[in-house]
């Protein structure tokens, strides 16, 4: 495998544009049940927040020491605010637009007990059209100075107008990584590469019967979206990439897996931060497979270094 580039990746401009979560950890200790409902109850000892979503691909690309941007829409509220301050320390550009609106930060809060999660509450509402309008023209402001954009969908709704994103991209000739959601696909049409998981996978084509069957489908949603390649993360069978030239695969690295989330921003991240950095679609492949390897053993939404993946 080529080595990692990180001289190539420090020099490297990426703008990251999708939906914006905050996740909080509480963490304590159980040693009774309530005398009120058959649950447990946490003493909280510790808490702990984190970026999420396509925050979450911001702080990896970070990590591993390229220049990033951050678009996405938040609330006027805590959660909005304290997204703004983690950004700032994980020496993020920040290009919010908050929506004044009445919309709430996305907000996931775990409760965990011994290292076990035994709770998880979600606050999220979708943002309303001033705030999609002013994220299309934050992005038309600033997307020429990014060598590489990738965009984040967790169906939230940041990405609700995303043809004309991709469509500004091409126009600008900057490439357009996207990492999918739900089975509308068409609406991924000329961009350069998406990931999607296995389950996504599915959704957008149908359960194959053999590798073959599998191979001739996503060869053809390739050639339907006008994509340069397709990539699906498939868990413990590794990775497997779709271009022009064929198919070609990397077996999952086999490390104890702990948690899985925010794994999938990890391999984007690392896919955008190889490619950014001029590495071909393999290779950058084969080291956000690495990159997915190493943070599947952490505990909750997790960053890669490149030290990490160099080590």
């Amino acid at each position: 495998m080529t080595p990692f580039p990180t001289a190539a990746v420090q020099a490297a401009r990426i703008l990251v544009v999708g939906d914006i979560m905050l996740d909080r950890y509480w963490f304590g200790e159980v040693d009774r049940i309530s005398p009120e409902a058959p649950v447990p109850v946490v003493r909280v000892a510790r808490r702990e927040d984190r970026l999420g979503g396509a925050a979450n691909v911001a702080r990896n690309i970070a990590a591993l020491g390229a220049q990033v941007g951050l678009l996405g829409i938040v609330g006027a509220d805590e959660a909005g605010a304290r997204v703004r301050a983690m950004l700032g320390e994980a020496g993020i550009h920040d290009g919010l637009v908050e929506d004044r609106g009445g919309m709430d930060t996305t907000l996931k809060m775990r409760v965990l007990g011994r290292q076990q999660q035994l709770l998880r509450v979600d606050f999220e509402q979708g943002p309303g059209p001033a705030a999609l309008d002013a994220l299309r023209q934050g992005l038309g402001q600033c997307l020429s100075g990014y060598d590489l954009l990738v965009l984040s969908d967790y169906a939230k709704g940041a990405l609700s107008q995303v043809e004309s994103l991709i469509q500004m991209a091409r126009q600008a000739g900057v490439p357009v990584l996207i990492d999918p959601k739900g089975h509308r696909y068409k609406r991924y049409v000329g961009a350069t590469l998406v990931t999607p998981n296995r389950s996504e996978m599915q959704d957008a084509v149908g359960r194959w019967e053999s590798e073959d069957d599998l191979t001739r489908r996503a060869q053809a949603l390739r050639e339907e979206l006008s994509l340069e390649a397709l990539l699906i993360t498939r868990s413990e069978q590794g990775m497997t990439l779709y271009t022009q030239a064929g198919r070609q695969h990397v077996d999952a690295q086999a490390h104890e897996v702990f948690d899985v989330s925010g794994a999938g921003d990890t391999v984007l991240a690392t896919l955008a931060s190889a490619r950014a950095a001029g590495l071909g679609w393999f290779d950058a492949m084969a080291w956000a497979n690495r990159a997915g390897g190493i943070v599947v053993g952490k505990l909750g939404t997790s960053i890669v270094t490149a030290q990490e993946l160099s080590s």
